[in-house]
């Protein structure tokens, strides 16, 4: 069997850690590690983590020396891993029990490397919201005009990761959505799966980020990230707004 390292930042869940970690432990496939990067750094997250740890022995603990953020702690949690394969999972994401194991069974088929799913979107209640239905296959063009690819439900080959330019980026929102972007446009074949094997959890922390900042590290991912001018860059997120828009 092939190792999966899980990558877990934990910032402030509390209340939603112990859930999705056990939805984790009951999976099908059982050759997992689960790696949770203390990007909070407090007195508070070092005891809930530590206490988190002694569940199971797949989980191990990183701590940043100083606060991150998601993207910069998942890479973190890659450098660290051991595993053939890498999947995400933030703190108040749930898996459904098969996720691994169908994921794993599906890229075996079609030698593939990046795999995603559908997934529900759920309240802090776990009352379901919506349904985020996967494409069978994504290309650049297509992702560049609207992201679907929802982060809890991937997996991917490490080795892809091995290259210094696939990496999380230093942004507040949309950090995902460049490396998806970045590893499209280098041709990674993205195949999905209309199979809603996990449930991402809308909370009022989810929201928190302002809509200023939404639209700025939208803009930076077009000019930035993807070298685009200042206009085409303009016109890229004013398209993909429109679209969020229309699904939401």
């Amino acid at each position: 069997m092939s190792l999966v390292s899980i990558v877990m930042p934990y910032y402030k869940k509390e209340l939603f850690i112990e859930k999705s970690i056990n939805s984790i432990l009951s999976q099908t496939y059982q050759d997992f590690e689960i790696i949770i990067i203390d990007d909070e750094i407090s007195k508070k997250s070092s005891e809930i983590l530590k206490n988190i740890s002694k569940i199971s022995s797949k989980i191990r603990i990183i701590q940043n020396k100083k606060n991150l953020g998601a993207g910069s702690s998942r890479n973190e949690g890659i450098k660290n891993s051991k595993g053939d394969y890498i999947a995400f999972c933030d703190c108040d994401d749930l898996w459904k029990s098969t996720k691994l194991e169908n994921q794993i069974n599906f890229m075996r088929s079609l030698n593939l490397k990046f795999s995603f799913t559908s997934y529900d979107i759920i309240d802090e209640y776990e009352n379901k919201i919506s349904t985020r239905q996967a494409d069978d296959f994504i290309n650049f063009d297509k992702l560049k005009k609207s992201c679907d690819i929802g982060l809890c439900t991937v997996l991917l080959k490490k080795e892809i990761l091995n290259n210094e330019k696939f990496k999380f980026p230093k942004l507040i929102t949309k950090e995902d959505y460049v490396l998806w972007l970045l590893l499209a446009k280098n041709n990674i074949e993205m195949r999905g799966i209309n199979q809603n094997l996990s449930s991402w959890r809308k909370t009022k922390n989810s929201l928190s980020s302002s809509t200023f900042q939404k639209l700025l590290d939208g803009f930076r991912v077009y000019r930035i990230y993807l070298g685009y001018g200042r206009l085409k860059s303009f016109f890229c997120l004013i398209n993909l707004s429109i679209n969020f828009i229309l699904k939401n």
